[in-house]
């Protein structure tokens, strides 16, 4: 979402390289570290599982987001905020729990006891900065979850699922930006969803978009290499370019298809060229 008079800038993309970033870094400690991951996906990994892998995973997307807007239009602000804050603290947990646990492994330390104390406090404190502050700090935790939360579904989702949830994704978000919830809620402000949505010079970005930019690369990494997840990581950049370029015309625009397509077919395209 950009804002009346926007110009889009090479430095409209510095938080969502930030947020890859964190989303390479994360996955590579996940890559690296000795604890086990298992796959998340409730389906099996053949072309029907697969695809009923996306499905789910486009059904989740899109209830929550039509609850929310359900609860906007109702004027329920007070659940919308329950809401939001308990699901950002239940995911900060869980990564906490994931990534200090993957970081003690990879440093030979055996204190997982130490792992749900320290947990807690740093869901506590994230929740307090971004719910209870009104500093460029809790934009910066958004773009930590993005990455984190998205490294670890790339790690935890095998390939022809990752494919086509992003792709059934992209589809979906076009649609929900255009004629269903997404954009109304774009539309009726986003002060009232803080924590989903970042905010940097005119210009908004959801959460979700940071998490599935990050899945692509940090997939890329671990079951491609380094220069798959590169490409990826250039073909998203470019993509939100794209998008933000739209964005000048005013209004809202999908932050998906754009950086989702330019990501595989670039992290594909050097897969195929270093495997021929």
């Amino acid at each position: 979402m950009g804002e009346d008079g926007f110009r889009v800038s090479l430095i409209h993309l510095s938080p969502v390289l930030t947020s890859l970033l964190v989303g390479v870094l994360c996955a590579y400690v996940l890559f690296v570290s000795p604890i086990e991951l298992y796959n998340v996906t409730p389906f099996s990994e053949n072309p029907a599982g697969s695809l009923g892998n996306a499905l789910y995973f486009v059904v989740l997307v899109g209830v929550g987001a039509t609850v929310l807007f359900f609860l906007l239009k109702k004027k329920r602000d007070r659940l919308i905020a329950v809401v939001i804050g308990s699901s950002l603290a239940l995911a900060a947990f869980f990564l906490s729990l994931v990534y200090f646990s993957a970081a003690l492994g990879l440093l030979g330390f055996s204190f997982i006891e130490i792992v749900v104390p320290m947990s807690a406090f740093l869901t506590v404190l994230t929740c307090y900065i971004i719910f209870k502050t009104r500093s460029w700090v809790g934009d910066f935790i958004v773009l930590l979850l993005g990455g984190a939360l998205g490294a670890f579904l790339g790690a935890c989702v095998p390939t022809l699922s990752t494919v086509l949830i992003l792709c059934f994704l992209a589809v979906y978000d076009a649609f929900a930006v255009f004629r269903g919830p997404v954009g109304k809620i774009a539309h009726e402000g986003l002060d009232k969803f803080k924590g989903l949505s970042f905010s940097f010079r005119d210009i908004h970005v959801g959460l979700g978009d940071l998490t599935f930019y990050s899945m692509l690369v940090g997939h890329m990494l671990i079951y491609f290499g380094s220069l798959p997840c590169l490409a990826s990581l250039a073909g998203i950049l470019l993509g939100c370019f794209l998008a933000f370029k739209m964005l000048e015309k005013g209004g809202v625009f999908p932050g998906l298809p754009f950086p989702i397509a330019f990501g595989l077919v670039f992290g594909f395209l050097v897969v195929l060229l270093h495997s021929g």
